[in-house]
């Protein structure tokens, strides 16, 4: 398909009984190009209500929602990660044209910080910044819960106009806007002869952006499935699969 912005992976006419995103044994848990779509406009409704918009920076921790580690030690990926509250958080600032930063440092300046309920006392994103945390339900009453609240929105794609130029991933020294990265996920895509049929699964944190590149964006740009767990998968970002950080993104 033909995208300029992240937000088309995700656009009205991409709604399908297709599985985007699988849990390997947990059909429960897998979501269709419909429900990924739907999930992620509300997501976007969801951020803008707490004051995220364009330009804003959202940091996403890329964890379990019911984490047996501490914040900053991460183990290696599990069978049921990443989350799709995870990819969800990803997309739906990508809609709003917000820029996302994974696994941020505890004191990151963010408008709003999406992690797991068991360590969001462990993080000060700025007094002007809002927690959403899945898994929980929060004690806290000012951290909003995201299942519930993302629940409770309206499945209707955010009217935002985002430019192709707009940055999208930080990371702590480099920057990659919408177009550079659906450049790299198309050439990705093209090197492994993705297809519709196809599967990736991945396993490797997120904060590496070839992860996000060849986990996330590819399958998606191909109409093909993100997997998570161990199947007969066509491509494995990470553990013994591609390293993330060989695949090619804009000048890095």
């Amino acid at each position: 398909m033909d995208a300029a912005v992240i937000g088309d992976l995700v656009a009205p006419a991409r709604r399908s009984d297709d599985l985007a995103y699988r849990v390997v044994g947990d059909r429960a848990r897998s979501h269709s190009y419909d429900s990924v779509c739907a999930t992620a406009w509300k997501t976007a409704n969801l951020l803008r209500l707490y004051g995220v918009h364009d330009g804003s920076i959202v940091g996403v921790v890329d964890a379990p929602k019911h984490p047996d580690y501490e914040p900053g030690t991460p183990p290696s990926r599990t069978e049921d990660t990443p989350i799709p509250e995870v990819i969800f958080a990803l997309l739906g600032a990508a809609l709003l044209g917000a820029t996302v930063r994974f696994d941020p440092p505890r004191d990151l300046e963010a408008d709003a910080l999406v992690g797991p309920a068991a360590w969001m006392d462990d993080y000060e994103p700025g007094p002007a910044s809002t927690s959403i945390a899945y898994g929980g339900p929060p004690e806290n009453p000012s951290i909003v819960h995201f299942e519930t609240e993302v629940w409770s929105e309206t499945p209707i794609a955010p009217p935002e106009t985002v430019s192709p130029d707009a940055p999208l991933l930080i990371t702590d020294d480099q920057q990659f806007d919408h177009r550079t990265l659906l450049g790299a996920a198309e050439a990705f895509l093209d090197q492994a002869s993705l297809t519709a049929a196809d599967s990736v699964a991945i396993d490797s944190t997120l904060s590496e952006p070839g992860t996000v590149v060849g986990g996330v964006l590819a399958p998606l740009l191909a109409g093909g499935t993100m997997l998570v767990g161990t199947d007969d998968e066509t491509v494995r970002i990470g553990a013994d699969g591609i390293d993330p950080r060989s695949i090619s993104i804009g000048n890095s």
